[in-house]
């Protein structure tokens, strides 16, 4: 059983906080009281959740306020049953922090065989994807947790 899971992106302000917050609200309401957290690999360390991930998730009824970026080291890494990375070299890059962290580390896109691109800096329509492979790697992995 996954109790304990991070999610990991590079700057910690946009994937993998709407992806924090989406898994656990998921896992809830299938009955589950998961602890999900997040972390990025080049961690903007302390600032909040990017402006459009807030609105997108607000727009939605999530709040990402409480948000603060923080930086994936061994502690966090060895904490988690299961980390969940939006691309391939957020493994590598985690790899790098901890060895032991490889085994449990997955894409959040694994059952879909996808990666989800980083929106910092682009346009709404790249924010707009990266949000609806975000949901579909969540309802992949809630179905199977």
């Amino acid at each position: 059983m996954y109790d304990r899971i991070l999610v990991v992106c590079t700057g910690n302000i946009c994937r993998s906080p709407v992806a924090e917050f989406l898994l656990r609200d998921a896992l809830v309401r299938a009955g589950r009281q998961p602890q999900v957290a997040s972390a990025g690999v080049g961690a903007l360390v302390g600032d909040p959740a990017h402006e459009t991930a807030v609105a997108m998730m607000s727009a939605r009824g999530v709040d990402l306020a409480p948000h603060r970026a923080r930086q994936a080291d061994v502690s966090i890494c060895r904490n988690a049953d299961l980390v969940l990375v939006m691309e391939s070299h957020h493994r590598e890059a985690l790899t790098d922090i901890d060895p032991t962290v490889r085994g449990k580390t997955f894409l959040l896109g694994h059952w879909g065989k996808f990666e989800i691109p980083d929106p910092y800096r682009r346009s709404q329509a790249v924010w707009d994807e990266a949000v609806g492979l975000i949901d579909r790697g969540v309802a992949d992995w809630v179905r199977r947790l």
